[in-house]
Order: C-alpha cells, then structure tokens, then sequence
C-alpha cells in the first residue's frame, strides 16, 4: 500500500516540536486502535485534532510518521527493559522477567503496534529495512541480557546467542498474533510456564556439564589435480 513515501525537509524549530508530538502520539494511538490498515491521514489527524496536512508538512509522509512512533516507543521501552533486566542473574530470573515485560506491552498496546507496523512493512522494502533497523535494537537488548546470564556457563561459547536473541524476540511477536487469533484465554501464561520450566531444566543441568574445548577449525582438503580432459570426479 503507497503510503506518500518522502523525506520532511528538517522542519523542525521550538514551536514546531509539539506539533511531531502531537502528530507521533495520534499515529501510535491509531494503530494501537485501528492498525495499519486504519491509519489514514484523516485517522491520525481526527484522533490529535490537527489539520491532516500538518502530518505531510513535518514528517512528509504517513510511513515516516510511524517510523518516527515507533523509534519513540522502542526508545522508552527498551530503556526500561535495559533497567529491568539489568537485575537478573538467572536463566529462570530471565523468562520470567521476560514474562512481565511482554504483559506490560500487550496491556499498553505497545506488542500490537509492532506486529502491525511489521505485518505491513512486508510488501514494501523500503519501509522494511527502517522498521528491521528499529527492531534490531529490541534484540540488543535480549542479546545484552543472554550474554549477562550465560557468560560463565560452559555452553555459552557453543551457544548461538545472537541467533538465541532473535528467536525470542520473535516469540514476543508471535504470542501477540496469536493472541488475536482468538481462544486465547491462559495461552500466554502456559507458554512461559513451559519456557520457565525448560530454563530451570537447563539450570540444573549445566552445573554438571563438563567445560567442553573450543575445536579448531577444520581447514579444507586441497582440491585434487585432474588429468587433461578428464571429468571432474563426483564424489557421493
């Protein structure tokens, strides 16, 4: 969906601050209320009682005005989380952390507005990479948080934590869509009482793990010289 992509020429004085305020806040609140699919110009100017131009004139189009949202509301969030996860010193201590923030975020609206402004950066790439760049940040923090908590066990050298980070990023995402399938009455609560579950069976197993040795890399075998015209040698 074309959603009047260009870039605001820098408009932005004392005065003019307020109104971007304005015009981000209503853009957040439309979404959180209709979607994507619902925030038009006419939508986010009715919801900030503001002239609809005024959104094209600071930040040029509806896109950048979402992108702006949502760099505002990932920066407040992930600050808390920053504060909040700074305080675990467990795998369990982990999830279960991990378990408060999502239900602060699915009760402010803030996991809604992600998993729609996601859904519909996926046929515009463009808009895509701004909102993976945004997204990228939130995995950071789950990265900082993994590295802090499994640093000194003897798998964390063999574990892909980064790739670990974005796995449960995602499932923060995909309980929330999920959850608007409907039917959903206690299925957040189960699956992080199964993923508490599987993190205390991790911390009871790891003070019995043996501290494995990095291996060397195996170097490759050097290629074997073929006789003129003859064909490659197919190996099964």
């Amino acid at each position: 969906m074309s959603r009047g992509r260009s870039r605001a020429s820098g408009r932005a004085n004392g005065a003019s601050e307020a109104t971007r305020a304005r015009i981000i806040e209503a853009t957040l609140a439309t979404i959180r209320s209709d979607g994507m699919l619902g925030a038009s110009a006419r939508a986010i100017a009715r919801a900030g009682n503001f002239n609809q131009a005024s959104i094209y004139y600071h930040f040029g189009s509806i896109d950048e005005a979402v992108i702006a949202g949502l760099k505002q509301m990932s920066e407040e969030r992930l600050a808390r989380y920053e504060r909040r996860l700074a305080e675990v010193t467990s795998l369990s201590a982990l999830v279960e952390m991990g378990a408060e923030l999502h239900q602060e975020d699915v009760a402010s609206g803030t996991i809604h507005v992600l998993s729609q402004v996601m859904a519909a950066a996926s046929g515009d790439e463009l808009f895509a990479k701004e909102i993976g760049e945004i997204f990228e940040e939130w995995i950071d923090v789950v990265h900082r948080a993994l590295q802090r908590v499994l640093g000194a066990s003897p798998v964390a050298g063999l574990l892909p934590l980064r790739e670990l980070a974005s796995a449960v990023s995602a499932l923060f995402l995909g309980i929330e869509l999920l959850g608007e399938l409907g039917s959903s009455t206690g299925r957040n609560e189960s699956i992080y009482t199964a993923i508490a579950g599987l993190a205390r069976l991790v911390e009871a197993v790891l003070p019995v793990l043996p501290v494995l040795p990095v291996l060397p890399a195996v170097p490759a075998l050097p290629s074997m010289p073929s006789a003129p015209g003859a064909a490659p040698l197919a190996l099964s």
